[in-house]
C-alpha cells in the first residue's frame, strides 16, 4: 500500500490539474501564458497553508517537460544548492522550487542570483508569507510576483470528489459513502487549505471499518472527529455557516455586545479564526471608522494574537476586542466618501487637474503654466488657504458628510465646518 500522504499523492500532475486559482492559470491568465508560450519565467508564488503553491509549481515543470529539484531554504544548505546548480549544467537548465523563500539566507541567495539571471536556474519560490515585506528586494526584483488565494468551497469539494474516485493516487480502491454533511464539514472547516481537507478524508477512509457490504460509511461525527473541529448545522450548500457570520457582524454593527459574543462563540467552536479575524478587521473599518480609528489597529493586534495563541487561548484577545467593537460608537463615512468619488470616476466624471496643482519639477513646466499659481498652504495662517483642487468640471463636488458619532469624527467635523465656512 502507497504510504505518501493522500494530499501528496493528488497533487496535480498538469496545469490542467490545478485545483481553483483561475486568476493565475485560467484561459489567457499570467502563468497559462507563459505555460502556453513556453517560457516559464522565475516567480514567487505567495498565499496562506494549504493552497497548493508547491503543487502548482511541479505541475508547471511536469506540464513543460522541465527537469525540477524541490528545495528547502531553511533545511538545505548551500552545498545542496550548489548540487542543484551542477545538475543544471548537465542538463542545460533546471527548475528550482524553493520553500520557505523568505528564509534564504544571504550566501544562498548571492549563490543563485547569478544562476537565475542567466537563466541557468529559473526559481519558483513558495511562501506563505508576503513577499513585499519578507523577501530580499535582490531576489524580488527577478521574479514574477504572483499571490494564491485560499480555495473556495466548491474547490476544495472537488478535489475531495477527485480523490474519492481515483483508484490510482486517491482511495478509489475502497466503496465510499459519505454523506452530504460530511463532504461540507470538510470542505468548510479545513478554510481553503486542501492539505487539511485531504488528511481529513484520508483519516476517515482509513480508520472507518467497512460495514457488511464492503462499503466505508463516513458521516458527519466522523468527518468532525478526523477534522478535529465541529460543525454547524450545515444546510443546502453550507448556509448556516454564512448565516452566523452575517449575524455576527451585524449583531457588532448594532452594538448588541450579547449577541457578538454569542456568535463569536458559535465560530470559536467551528474553529473559523480565518473568518472570525477578516470580519474583524473589516467591521473595525466599515462600521466604526472614524467614529474610533483607533479600532482597525486594536482589531488587527487581537487578530495577531490570537493567530500566534491558537485555540483555546485565542478566544482571550478575541473577546476584549469583539466587546470594543460592539460598543464602538459606528460611523462608515470614510469609506462612503470614497465609494461616492470612485462612482463618479467610473462614470467619466474626472476632467483635468487644475494647472496650479500640476507638477512643476521638471524643466518646461513653467512655460506650460503648471504649478506657478500654487498656494503652499503652510505660508497662509493654521496652514490653510483657499484655493481650487477639484477638476472644474467637479469643482463642486461633495463625497465627505462626517457623523458626529465619536470624540474623533466630532473633532474632523468641526474642522470641516470650519473650512466651508472660509469658503464662502
Amino acid at each position: 500500500m502507497n504510504q505518501q500522504p493522500l494530499a501528496f499523492r493528488m497533487r496535480p500532475q498538469h496545469i490542467n490539474d490545478i485545483i481553483g486559482q483561475h486568476h493565475l492559470v485560467g484561459e489567457g491568465k499570467m502563468i497559462r501564458r507563459m505555460v502556453e508560450a513556453n517560457r516559464l519565467a522565475s516567480m514567487i508564488l505567495f498565499g496562506p497553508p494549504g493552497t497548493g503553491k508547491t503543487s502548482m509549481a511541479m505541475a508547471l515543470a511536469k506540464t513543460l517537460h522541465l527537469k525540477a529539484k524541490t528545495l528547502n531554504a531553511v533545511t538545505d544548505k548551500k552545498k545542496d544548492m550548489e548540487i542543484a546548480v551542477e545538475e543544471a549544467k548537465m542538463s542545460g537548465h533546471l527548475v528550482i522550487i524553493l520553500d520557505e523563500v523568505h528564509r534564504l539566507d544571504k550566501a544562498k541567495q548571492d549563490f543563485l542570483l547569478p544562476h537565475i539571471e542567466s537563466n541557468l536556474l529559473t526559481l519558483i519560490g513558495c511562501t506563505t508569507s508576503n513577499p513585499y515585506h519578507s523577501i530580499n528586494p535582490a531576489i524580488r526584483s527577478r521574479c514574477h510576483l504572483f499571490e494564491v488565494e485560499k480555495l473556495e468551497v466548491g474547490d476544495v469539494k472537488e478535489a475531495l470528489q477527485k480523490a474519492i474516485k481515483d483508484e490510482t493516487y486517491g482511495v478509489g480502491q475502497y466503496t465510499i459513502d459519505i454523506t452530504k454533511e460530511a463532504m461540507n464539514h470538510f470542505a468548510f472547516s479545513s478554510n481553503g487549505d486542501l492539505r487539511a481537507a485531504l488528511n481529513g478524508l484520508e483519516l476517515a477512509v482509513f480508520s472507518t471499518p467497512e460495514n457488511n457490504n464492503g462499503v466505508v460509511y463516513i458521516d458527519l461525527e466522523t468527518a468532525e472527529q478526523c477534522m478535529q473541529k465541529k460543525s454547524f448545522s450545515h444546510d443546502r450548500d453550507g448556509d448556516a455557516h454564512y448565516d452566523v457570520l452575517s449575524a455576527f457582524q451585524k449583531s457588532i454593527r448594532g452594538s448588541d455586545v450579547q449577541a457578538s459574543l454569542h456568535y463569536l462563540g458559535r465560530l470559536i467552536e467551528a474553529g473559523d479564526l480565518d473568518s472570525i479575524a477578516r470580519r474583524m478587521i473589516v467591521i473595525a473599518y466599515e462600521d466604526i471608522g472614524l467614529a474610533n480609528p483607533q479600532a482597525g489597529p486594536r482589531a488587527i493586534a487581537a487578530v495577531e494574537a490570537a493567530e500566534r495563541l491558537g485555540f483555546p487561548e485565542a478566544r482571550i484577545p478575541l473577546a476584549n476586542s469583539i466587546v470594543e467593537l460592539a460598543l464602538s460608537p459606528k460611523s462608515n463615512s470614510a469609506y462612503k466618501a470614497l465609494d461616492a468619488a470612485l462612482s463618479d470616476i467610473r462614470k467619466g466624471k474626472s476632467g483635468d487637474v487644475p494647472k496650479h496643482l500640476k507638477d512643476s519639477h521638471y524643466k518646461g513646466a513653467e512655460y506650460l503654466g503648471h504649478g506657478i499659481e500654487y498656494k503652499y498652504p503652510h505660508n497662509y495662517e493654521n496652514a490653510w488657504v483657499n484655493q481650487q483642487y477639484l477638476p472644474d468640471s467637479i469643482k463642486n463636488a461633495v463625497y465627505y458628510s462626517p457623523k458626529k458619532t465619536g470624540k474623533f469624527e466630532k473633532g474632523l467635523s468641526q474642522v470641516y465646518e470650519s473650512i466651508e465656512n472660509k469658503k464662502k
